[in-house]
């Protein structure tokens, strides 16, 4: 396969992937009853069988296990073991992000209500509104958010959709089409420097200077005081803040892809108000990533690498931001991997992880469930760097499932 650029991914399924169906009619909720007080048996979850043509085209690292997971102490690995492990990890890990103040922000975001329908936006159908979130940070950097209310609200829950580095925004239209359709108000993010969110920002040294930088520029801006790790996860928690003063919604889900993948693993681990999390191609633990096959390196950007952030990775490698994203009650993430993905974190390295992490967050949680649960879902359903059909009819299956119980 030849290389792929990420950032001018195409935003297209194959035929076999665009197949599965996502739908627009909830399935039947677990407590939804009927005509008689019977109580309808909920919808199975969606599956679908590897795509045959897809696998055809890729070799043998894309269906066995690479050498290098082969041996390795996952659970050495993880230091969370109970919960009040999970406790006392988060706020280490805020304090790196946020050093002046070691806490979460507290402020909320500049609000436009009823801004009509914004040029930086696909189409979108069923929205009664849309409002601009607007997160002022350091350096001049802001972050726009936007927010969509569904004109047929059904329940008071929020999600959260991440777009990554680049990819089409097709493919976010999709899944926050499909979060739209059943009832939820969706805030759709960016990454720092791209889409919608401005590209340049002020020089450290001379606040006179605009420069245009890349992720792999933003060592210039760090400083004892100041991670610009905040520019990736300050967005969420100041229009969290927005959110729950707006809507007190029941639950607040996050769904992510490529580089919005790793903010929604990043982000739920430091702050427990995201329920449930889908994160899409977006990381791996620091011992699978070389072994991925795909043509394009695991290594990750300057916010995503180990090298450049010692202090933040030296409290916990991602087993662990896993358990942090899934540990409390009735919270849940399932990672989702694409295994033939064109771009990030392909093959199935990740079966030398899984059971292990889904085991210890089972049995911090007591087995059931109501203390948290994880999971991953190897899509091999097609060959893009994308939500596909088939995993986003998998996400709106278990929100549906897993949320029944709420208003």
């Amino acid at each position: 396969m030849t290389s792929v650029n990420r950032r001018s991914m195409p935003g297209t399924l194959g035929t076999a992937a665009a197949s599965a169906s996502v739908g627009r009619a909830r399935p039947a909720a677990a407590g939804a009853s009927t005509l008689g007080g019977v109580r309808p048996h909920p919808a199975p979850r969606p599956v679908a069988p590897v795509n045959a043509e897809v696998a055809a085209a890729h070799g043998a690292a894309y269906r066995t296990l690479p050498q290098v997971v082969v041996g390795v102490d996952v659970e050495g690995l993880m230091t969370i073991h109970t919960a009040a492990d999970a406790q006392a990890m988060r706020p280490r890990l805020v304090a790196q992000v946020w050093r002046s103040t070691g806490v979460l922000p507290d402020g909320l975001p500049q609000v436009q209500r009823g801004i009509g329908t914004p040029a930086e936006l696909p189409a979108f159908e069923g929205v009664r509104r849309y409002d601009r979130l607007t997160v002022r940070m350091p350096f001049g950097l802001y972050s726009t958010v936007f927010v969509l209310e569904p004109r047929q609200r059904t329940h008071s829950r929020v999600a959260f959709y991440h777009n990554g580095h680049g990819e089409p925004l097709d493919v976010m239209r999709r899944t926050a089409q499909g979060l739209l359709d059943h009832g939820y108000v969706v805030l759709l993010f960016a990454m720092p420097f791209h889409h919608w969110n401005p590209t340049t920002l002020r020089d450290p040294n001379d606040p006179s200077v605009t420069r245009k930088p890349t992720h792999d520029d933003l060592a210039r801006w760090e400083s004892a005081k100041f991670s610009p790790l905040a520019f990736f996860l300050e967005p969420p928690a100041v229009a969290m803040n927005h959110v729950q003063a707006a809507y007190r919604p029941s639950s607040v889900q996050m769904v992510g892809l490529s580089g919005g993948g790793w903010t929604t693993t990043v982000y739920p681990a430091l702050d427990p108000r995201i329920t449930r999390s889908y994160p899409t191609a977006g990381t791996l633990p620091f011992f699978v990533r070389p072994g991925s096959p795909g043509p394009i390196s695991t290594r990750g950007d300057w916010e995503q690498r180990q090298d450049t952030q010692p202090g933040f990775y030296g409290v916990a490698d991602f087993p662990d931001l896993y358990a942090l994203g899934s540990v409390g009650p009735h919270r849940r993430q399932m990672q989702i991997l694409n295994r033939f993905d064109e771009c990030c974190f392909s093959g199935v390295g990740h079966r030398g992880y899984e059971a292990v992490v889904r085991q210890r967050i089972a049995v911090i949680g007591g087995g059931d469930g109501a203390g948290g649960h994880w999971e991953l879902l190897e899509d091999a359903t097609h060959g893009q760097h994308a939500i596909s059909p088939f995993a986003l009819s998998v996400i709106l299956w278990d929100l549906d499932i897993n949320c029944a119980h709420l208003p």
